[in-house]
């Protein structure tokens, strides 16, 4: 296509108020997957992500079908000076699964599991989400480390780094990637791993969707399949104590036992108990692979110094523990998210997480702190684009609630409590809980030393810099 839609592929631009229909309807024909486009009657249905803040109004969204139709795609987005954003589950709370004004590739069909029990790797396709992969390995007792909700997309995940019930153990979701197809912005089509492509390799792994269109992932799998899992309340009256606690217990755990901590509004529904709905209390979220018995010795001596309000962790198959928040966090609920990593935690810094922490200000809000110590620890800073190799916690601080009203309200408090915390932290954040208005310099200080590496890794696999709508990582200068 001749005409240019966009002056420059690497600088913003103002999102136009739709794409020429010559170029939507090439678009169409180029792909054996359908482009909807504004006016269809699913448009509304198709462009909304997950964050229900998020309201953006894509030019066309091209729902990709096969490896093909995401070349198709990227050529003509490419070759037209459109703006590209790539959608694997939509969780993206900064809204980088989609953009106004520009093509979404929609990559929800790509979404093939193929287990190889014997060599414990699973092979999945770019538009899974974790509850299809959780789905497909767990009949053969084996499990891919990864977040906490099944809905999320395998691709998002991964590309920033992955932290879950299974990080002390076995490390990070990029810590178990062993190879990835990817669509590149020439068009072609690359499989990178340790061996091939290894530069390329080494960014994908925390560099987010910066370098291409992830098609397929090969993971390693590791054995689990019933785990000791629940919740463990306190009163906020004991929080400080039990953070203060916990976190010397779980230093020193076995890797097998993980657990995070958190501030929650306990949910007004089965399981938990009627008299407890709606309390506000500081907790634990444990995972063990291994048995109820050796669970109960191992928590014993923190559970004995600090009586809780509820003990409730017990067998349960892997799955149901991933897809256990899933009905507190549905799509299209208000999230406004703020994440950092930090060293161990000080006096002061439990002290003001419990100060704000108890001061939720909707019952879907949380706060998490997952512990990295273990499996993740023991790969080196510069092994992998994602560098937090030294922090012995990840953070989230999330305000959610159903009510558009509520947003401004769910902003204030998280960064309120983000910025009182900060100079507790490490400066970094984590790329896939940053917003999009926390600029440049905070995704620079995401990647600290890796930084300039991965600016000429982009500059040669994206010198143009097409794929942009993400937590951006421009191409260094020639």
């Amino acid at each position: 296509m001749q005409e240019r839609l966009e002056a420059s592929r690497a600088g913003p631009m103002e999102a136009p108020p739709s794409l020429p229909s010559a170029f939507v309807e090439a678009l169409g024909s180029a792909l054996r997957g359908d482009v909807v486009a504004p006016g269809d009657a699913e448009y509304d249905d198709a462009r909304q992500v997950y964050n229900a803040m998020i309201q953006r109004r894509p030019g066309a969204i091209a729902r990709a079908a096969d490896v093909a139709d995401v070349i198709a795609c990227v050529n003509a987005v490419r070759d037209a000076g459109v703006r590209l954003a790539i959608r694997g589950g939509g969780h993206s709370a900064s809204g980088m699964g989609t953009v106004d004004g520009g093509v979404v590739l929609d990559l929800g069909r790509l979404k093939s599991v193929r287990v190889d029990p014997e060599a414990r790797t699973v092979r999945v396709g770019g538009g899974c989400l974790w509850g299809d992969v959780d789905h497909a390995t767990h009949p053969f007792g084996l499990a891919v480390p990864a977040g906490l909700i099944a809905s999320t997309g395998v691709g998002g995940l991964t590309l920033g780094g992955g932290t879950g019930h299974l990080t002390r153990s076995c490390g990070l979701t990029i810590d178990n990637l062993l190879e990835a197809d990817v669509v590149l912005a020439d068009g072609s089509l690359v499989t990178v791993s340790a061996d091939r492509h290894p530069d390329l390799f080494w960014a994908l792994r925390g560099g987010g969707g910066n370098f291409g269109v992830v098609t397929s992932f090969l993971f390693r799998a590791h054995p689990v399949r019933n785990v000791i899992a629940g919740p463990t309340f306190w009163v906020l009256e004991h929080a400080e104590d039990a953070l203060r606690a916990f976190q010397t217990f779980i230093l020193d755990a076995p890797e097998e036992l993980n657990g995070f901590f958190a501030f929650l509004t306990v949910p007004a529904e089965p399981p938990f108990p009627e008299d407890l709905y709606g309390r506000k209390v500081a907790g634990v979220v444990w995972c063990h692979n291994g048995s109820q018995e050796s669970f109960d010795r191992l928590t014993r001596p923190l559970l004995a110094g600090l009586e809780p309000l509820l003990h409730a962790p017990h067998e349960m198959p892997f799955p149901m523990l991933q897809s256990l928040f899933d009905p507190l966090n549905p799509p299209g609920l208000q999230q406004y998210w703020r994440g950092g990593f930090m060293p161990e935690l000080g006096d002061e810094a439990i002290r003001l997480h419990v100060r704000h922490g108890a001061t939720l200000p909707t019952p879907a809000s949380i706060v998490h702190l997952y512990p990295l110590n273990g499996a993740a620890a023991r790969v080196a800073q510069e092994d992998t684009a994602y560098h937090h190799r030294d922090a012995v916690w990840s953070q989230i601080i999330a305000g959610v609630d159903a009510d558009p009203a509520s947003a401004e309200l769910l902003r204030a408090w998280v960064v309120g409590y983000h910025e009182a915390l900060h100079p507790h932290s490490t400066g970094a954040g984590y790329v896939n809980f940053l917003m999009d208005e926390e600029g440049q310099e905070r995704i620079q200080a995401t990647y600290g030393a890796n930084y300039q590496r991965l600016r000429e890794v982009k500059r040669r696999y994206d010198p143009d810099n097409l794929f942009r709508i993400n937590q951006n990582i421009p191409p260094a200068p020639e």
